[in-house]
């Protein structure tokens, strides 16, 4: 198949807009992604037609919702190849889905085990394992990187002991943009019978996923990386561990009975996985979005997106490295992530000044300070592509930058 640029850019309708009379040329697709007109246009006609609650009444449209809703988790366990849909759980993020477990599977944890993240983590797969250290008094152990970004694997195996219970750890840093050796990973934790999770938020988007062929716990990603709404979060759980899961979110749609004698409660049932951790009205159009989203993705292909997009990023790191002003973060063998500053410049001046030409990267410390610390800066000028992303637009990116340093200079 010939993967037409083109054709595919003209189904986003904001790359038409401009700002300050220019063209706008998106580059933060690590932070969210933009929406093909499928999926805005099935948003709408969802709220025109059949907008209800779902898993509530057995009228004709909260059916028709229900149903819905159970096709897209077979058509999500499908994409990621879990073994079954009841793999599935609906969450509001990845944020959500990374505290889920910290705190559902910590409530068998004691004083005595430990917890095993990396240095290059996102936040989200920081704070809530360390704000439950500090009730249950567990470990938070920490794995060091190697020179180009890379977990250490034998900093790792160092830190594994009989009491470590999980590892937590980033599938694509959101940062450095590298692929990290997740198989590897999984493989040393499954000889301690350690449980691995996998933070795929920026993966999801960018490489195949095979659960199965991965061999992880659990895999967590959000919607909105995937060129879906906002407010959706894929857990995925591998079927043996569901009944390890706590429920951590409670109230209504998860009960099955409750039962009051004189006025206490002695005894409440709770429904089946994974329906019992989806308590309250789910994001249905978000969810309904995603299953739009993926649609859209399996037309064109995974595969074809893979191929085109390591080009693009190949290209756009042969132009960043021909300007010495350039300092670029990590390993050169990146997925869809660049992270640089330039020499003697804020990052913070540069995001302006590309913005005020209609360029958008993301700038700061990217929800990943300690990963700022280890390289000895405060932010960073971080571009990230997408699918849409052409040669024109990176090469209007290089352009308008060198423009900036020559002006800086």
């Amino acid at each position: 198949m010939i993967y037409n640029i083109n054709k595919i850019r003209l189904d986003f309708p904001i790359l038409k807009k401009r700002i300050n009379k220019k063209r706008i040329i998106y580059l933060d697709n690590a932070s969210t992604s933009q929406k093909p007109k499928i999926v805005i246009k099935n948003q709408t006609k969802f709220y025109k037609n059949y907008y209800s609650s779902v898993n509530r009444s057995i009228y004709t449209l909260s059916n028709i919702n229900s149903n819905k809703i159970e096709e897209i988790r077979i058509k999500i366990s499908k994409f990621i190849n879990a073994k079954s849909p009841e793999e599935i759980i609906f969450t509001n993020n990845s944020t959500e889905s990374l505290n889920f477990l910290a705190y559902s599977l910590t409530k068998n944890i004691n004083k005595n085990d430990n917890i095993i993240i990396s240095i290059i983590e996102h936040h989200s797969n920081i704070i809530p394992w360390y704000l439950i250290s500090k009730k249950i008094n567990y470990k938070l152990k920490i794995i060091k990187i190697n020179k180009k970004g890379f977990i250490n694997i034998n900093d790792l195996k160092k830190k594994i002991n009989k009491n470590t219970k999980i590892i937590s750890i980033t599938h694509i840093s959101n940062v450095l943009g590298i692929k990290n050796p997740i198989k590897k990973i999984i493989k040393i934790a499954k000889k301690k019978n350690i449980l691995t999770i996998i933070d795929g938020s920026q993966a999801i988007s960018h490489i195949k996923i095979n659960v199965q062929k991965i061999n992880c716990d659990f895999y967590i990603f959000s919607g909105h990386k995937i060129y879906a709404p906002t407010g959706t979060g894929i857990l995925y759980c591998k079927k043996k561990n569901l009944n390890n899961l706590n429920i951590w979110k409670s109230g209504g749609g998860i009960i099955a009975n409750i039962n009051i004698k004189k006025y206490k409660i002695n005894n409440i049932q709770f429904i089946n996985s994974p329906w019992k951790f989806e308590s309250g009205t789910l994001n249905i159009e978000s969810i309904i979005g995603l299953g739009d989203a993926i649609n859209y993705i399996n037309k064109i292909g995974i595969k074809n997106i893979i191929n085109y997009e390591k080009k693009i990023i190949k290209y756009t790191l042969n132009k960043l490295k021909n300007i010495p002003e350039i300092i670029i973060y990590g390993s050169k063998k990146k997925i869809s992530i660049i992270s640089f500053n330039v020499k003697n410049n804020h990052c913070y001046d540069i995001g302006m000044l590309l913005n005020q030409n209609g360029i958008f990267i993301r700038t700061g410390n990217q929800c990943a300070i300690p990963t700022m610390k280890l390289y000895n800066i405060s932010g960073i000028c971080r571009l990230s592509i997408a699918m849409y992303t052409s040669k024109k637009d990176i090469n209007t990116f290089i352009y308008v930058l060198k423009k900036i340093i020559n002006l800086k200079k």
